[in-house]
């Protein structure tokens, strides 16, 4: 949220006048000394953090079983992804039917106001931290190892797959049988300290995973993330948000090979709506700010409910304005406006 300062200028010259900040509806065009700015509909935010996991078999995977006693090793690549995490929270998109604009009468005194990049009102007489909310980048993790380096010219001169593979498997047997040594301090020459065991051990286990590899496999992974948004209007019962894959990962939302995640919300009618006809008597007197109404926000598979938590919603509520004397002359009214929703977070004077 990228923040937008405007101080407006008002005359000194009078300090016993009594003259108020004086705020209207926004009117497209018109051209008025003061600051327009809009109050905010509340966007829900949905970043979801997956895992694709890639398993490639090893050049001996069928002889894992027969030299290792390593049962149940896959012959074939496979692909599986998994969803991590689920980050919720809320922004604010600017309402078009919510526009105004802050203009001064002479005399008064200026206020400080601190908008978004969108626009939307923010802080008055104050400052406010802005929110940076980035996607991470997708990263992978490689987990294979070269293990062509540490073959033996009896492995590589084997004239089979089958003797090379039993050729391997006996040099792991062989890395183990020396690492155990050393740790029971059995060979000739032992290393001369903890930091010299270290290397050994460290270099005869990479030796091992490497040549391990050649029958078990490896397996990289890629973490990403995909951010999904919903702006309810009314109550949303069971809506695809998004669906997932074990297979494909992210698909569309329409797209059947995917387990559909479910976004509900359901107002539960926290603020008392004003009837039509009270809105039609209204008249924009003070600085304007909304009062957002609660709902209850559900997000769910077909195995059960992920996350369950009551967040406020601008768009379910209605405005309300202070006092336009509480920016009066030698007034030290500070206020702060929940960027997402435009209520209030705080009122200091």
């Amino acid at each position: 949220m990228k923040k937008t300062f405007f101080i407006a200028l008002a005359s000194w010259m009078s300090l016993g006048a009594m003259a108020q900040t004086q705020v209207t509806e926004f009117n497209p065009g018109l051209a008025a000394n003061g600051v327009n700015y809009a109050l905010p509909k509340t966007v829900l935010k949905v970043d979801v953090s997956a895992i694709q996991a890639v398993y490639t078999p090893g050049e001996f995977a069928k002889y894992a079983d027969r030299y290792l006693h390593i049962s149940g090793v896959s012959q074939e690549p496979v692909t599986t992804w998994n969803v991590k995490t689920l980050d919720i929270y809320q922004e604010g998109v600017p309402d078009t039917t919510k526009l105004f604009t802050v203009k001064l009468k002479d005399k008064t005194v200026a206020p400080m106001v601190q908008l978004t990049k969108s626009g939307i009102l923010v802080a008055v007489n104050t400052e406010v931290e802005a929110e940076e909310r980035a996607l991470p980048s997708s990263r992978t993790t490689n987990h294979k190892l070269n293990a062509r380096q540490y073959l033996t010219e009896d492995i590589l001169s084997a004239t089979s797959t089958s003797k090379m593979a039993e050729l391997t498997a006996q040099e792991i047997l062989d890395i183990r049988e020396s690492k155990n040594s050393i740790k029971r301090g059995q060979v000739e020459a032992m290393p001369q300290d903890g930091a010299s065991l270290k290397i050994v051990l460290d270099e005869l286990n990479r030796q091992e995973e490497a040549l391990t590899q050649l029958f078990i496999g490896y397996t990289d992974t890629t973490f990403t993330t995909k951010s999904f948004t919903a702006m309810p209007t009314e109550d949303i019962n069971k809506q695809v948000l998004f669906r997932f894959s074990r297979k494909l990962g992210f698909v569309d939302a329409d797209d059947l090979a995917g387990d559909p995640y479910y976004l509900s919300v359901k107002d539960q009618h926290t603020v008392i709506l004003p009837t039509e006809q009270e809105k039609a008597k209204r008249k924009i007197e003070g600085l304007v700010y909304n009062m957002p109404s609660m709902a209850n926000v559900t997000i769910s598979t077909m195995q059960g409910v992920l996350y369950d938590q009551t967040l406020p919603f601008a768009q379910f509520g209605t405005i309300d304005m202070l006092s336009p004397t509480l920016f009066n002359k030698g007034a030290t009214t500070k206020l702060t406006l929940h960027a997402a929703t435009g209520g209030i977070q705080h009122l200091e004077q």
